[in-house]
């Protein structure tokens, strides 16, 4: 019997995370579908709506949640609304969503509230600001989970999950990193302009218990790369309360150094950072994909705390001017041994494995907590 697989996608970032499973299990004879919603749906980001229905052989729907400045809690409440008169009329036999955005937590809630089987990839992640506080809502929602460690599985099954229920597959987005990205380096510069030979990349995300500082933290650290006389590819940063602080800082940046776009597809920025001299930000891209690549990289702030475990990744406040000047010094153009502490890019393969076993769809979703050993 062919299953129907539904995957919420909200963000460029998380889209491509779950893309890659998408295409195994669709290939593997699973029917797919995208509920297409969050920051793909405006201009300002890009509209990366267009990756999604880039993809061949799976149903899309798009579903705009919020307008320019919506608080949270109306997004959530939005994306509820929406979700769930979706699900009511397509009752898909199993609800994916992705690690600790506000979209993800609507699907999640939908699908328990629902009884829907929901699978939650990524949990038991540490980091900072409320995105932890979300991503744990999630997992205790979700009725199965699958996770880049075994750390993430200990900490999941520490929040009374089964063991059974925990599957460790990696991160999926490495999968993508450990293949061939389809496209030259060349290729990339000439669809986006860039000039450079050697370039950072920089992804500054606001974070939003911090939102009062993130223009001030913008400033700090902008300020300092512009300093370095150094080349700069810029993404914007997401949609989260306080990006329209970090956009003032990039905007005043010089052209000429800073390259900036509000999104790249997947493989055009893959085939970035593998030729990047450094990354630096608080994306979890510079904790968990860079060092999958050797990449140097610098973690400024607090949103990823406690997640960066490579030697490859450094840490520092934006203000720490002395910091990021030394680690654009001494690692610029460096590279590490690759760190596969998250997975070796065989997630999609592990996913599939799993939910062509039986015993996952038959695993009860009237959740009780287990007490861990």
């Amino acid at each position: 019997m062919s299953r129907n697989i539904l995957f919420l996608t909200g963000t460029r970032a998380d889209f491509g995370k779950l893309k890659p499973l998408a295409i195994a299990l669709r290939d593997a004879g699973f029917g797919i579908s995208f509920f297409v919603t969050g920051m793909h749906m405006l201009d300002r980001y890009g509209r990366t709506k267009i990756e999604v229905h880039r993809l061949p052989g799976v149903t899309k729907h798009e579903y705009l949640n919020q307008r320019p400045g919506d608080p949270q809690d109306i997004v959530l409440a939005k994306t509820v609304v929406g979700f769930s008169d979706y699900i009511t009329e397509t009752r898909p036999d199993l609800v994916v969503v992705h690690g600790d955005r506000i979209e993800a937590l609507a699907g999640a809630l939908v699908a328990a509230t629902n009884y829907i089987p929901c699978a939650h990839i990524e949990g038991g992640e540490v980091s900072g600001t409320i995105d932890e506080i979300y991503r744990h809502c999630n997992t205790k929602l979700a009725s199965h989970h699958f996770v880049s460690s075994q750390d993430a599985k200990r900490r999941v099954m520490a929040m009374g999950e089964p063991s059974g229920s925990v599957h460790v597959i990696g991160s999926p987005e490495l999968d993508f990193h450990a293949d061939s990205s389809g496209v030259t380096l060349d290729e990339v510069k000439d669809h986006y302009d860039i000039p450079f030979e050697e370039f950072g990349i920089v992804v500054f995300h606001p974070v939003t218990s911090e939102q009062a500082t993130m223009g001030a933290q913008a400033h700090a650290l902008f300020g300092e790369l512009d300093a370095s006389g150094r080349n700069f590819i810029v993404i914007a940063p997401n949609n989260d309360p306080g990006s329209e602080d970090i956009f003032a800082v990039l905007d005043a940046l010089p052209p000429e150094r800073f390259r900036q776009y509000p999104s790249m597809r997947f493989n055009h920025f893959s085939e970035l950072m593998k030729n990047a001299a450094c990354m630096l930000g608080n994306s979890s891209a510079g904790v968990r994909e860079a060092p999958f690549l050797g990449l140097p990289s610098l973690d400024i702030g607090t949103r990823q705390t406690n997640r960066a475990q490579s030697d490859s990744v450094f840490s520092c406040p934006a203000t720490d001017q002395a910091a990021i000047a030394d680690f654009l010094t001494t690692q610029w153009g460096q590279r590490h041994a690759p760190h596969t502490g998250f997975g070796e890019g065989r997630a999609a393969d592990r996913f599939v494995t799993a939910l062509e076993d039986d015993t996952f769809w038959t695993q009860a979703l009237q959740k009780a907590f287990h007490d861990p050993d």
